[in-house]
């Protein structure tokens, strides 16, 4: 496949502070790529650089194997860019919040036209054309500030928390459209906080941590990187110190925690887990209301390697 995205070495400082240290990755055509990281691991900070929206310190950022440095409007055509702020103009209707975005790349009416009709009801704003953004809800506010993204037809777009403060509803037909994009032809970098979406729609992830790469991989790669391989949750009012020690000293358990009345039992390895569990349960007469099987998530994943102090 092609590179659509290449950076190399990537350093950039905030006088003191070092938001990428030495950053390289490539995005290959496409891709849905997620780049994920805690607040402040310096996501923004290199998208941004990407755009050209911030001047860099050291490294290279190729995109579609050109240099990216100074001015490129033919270049930046072929870019879309769906920030994590809705960014439109409350005087204009959604159609013409589209047409204004859409016409800052396309100049002839009507080719724009079209593109802006194909967009709309890509987006399925077409009962809301003559809206203005105070008048609608949360969810159609992102999906108007996804097609005013989208609607020159970039090759490659940039997603930064498309979904932050939406329903659910709205979050699945996002996500639906993310994913039809990719279809189309569209390569994809995607950030999100929300670690189930990252995992539904994403091909290859890398995680990014104080400005720097701590993991990359698909899904199954990265949970392949951690301790954790299975947790076995049991429901019970009837665990004893001594029954957790025991069960510590089972095959293949390496951490055990029992907090409101819910035993979680993290295992390394092992096929018949959840069955050593319950034979160890039976075995003893211990009561319990539920016994379960959980894989790790990726957000299991994120928290191992990221750990789980509060961020700025």
């Amino acid at each position: 496949m092609d590179t659509v995205v290449k950076v190399t070495n990537l350093v950039k400082r905030y006088k003191e502070l070092i938001a990428v240290d030495n950053f390289s990755f490539e995005v290959k055509q496409g891709e849905i790529f997620g780049l994920l990281g805690p607040n402040g691991s310096g996501k923004s900070t290199t998208i941004n650089c990407i755009l050209s929206l911030l001047k860099y310190d050291k490294g290279e950022i190729e995109i579609f194997g050109e240099k990216m440095q100074g001015e490129k409007p033919e270049l930046l055509k072929r870019i879309g860019l769906v920030g994590q702020n809705v960014a439109v103009f409350d005087e204009l209707t959604v159609y013409e919040n589209i047409n204004f975005f859409c016409g800052l790349y396309i100049k002839d009416k009507d080719k724009r036209k079209a593109l802006v009709d194909e967009v709309i009801d890509f987006v399925e704003l077409n009962d809301f054309k003559k809206f203005y953004p105070k008048k609608l809800s949360g969810g159609l506010l992102r999906r108007l500030n996804i097609a005013c993204g989208i609607a020159h037809k970039p090759e490659l777009i940039i997603f930064d928390e498309p979904t932050v403060a939406v329903d659910p509803q709205s979050r699945n037909k996002i996500l639906e459209g993310i994913k039809k994009l990719n279809k189309e032809g569209a390569t994809i970098i995607y950030t999100s906080h929300y670690m189930e979406e990252v995992e539904e729609i994403c091909t290859n992830i890398l995680i990014l941590d104080k400005g720097k790469e701590v993991a990359r991989g698909t899904t199954q790669e990265l949970k392949n990187m951690i301790k954790n391989t299975e947790n076995v949750i049991v429901d019970s009012r009837n665990i004893t110190e001594e029954a957790i020690k025991d069960i510590k000293n089972l095959s293949h358990i390496y951490k055990v925690t029992y907090e409101n009345n819910v035993l979680t039992i993290k295992c390394n390895g092992g096929k018949h887990n959840i069955s050593h569990v319950l034979n160890y349960l039976d075995d003893n007469s211990i009561k319990y209301d539920r016994i379960y099987s959980e894989l790790p998530t990726l957000n299991d994943v994120f928290l191992e390697i990221t750990g789980k102090e509060l961020r700025d």
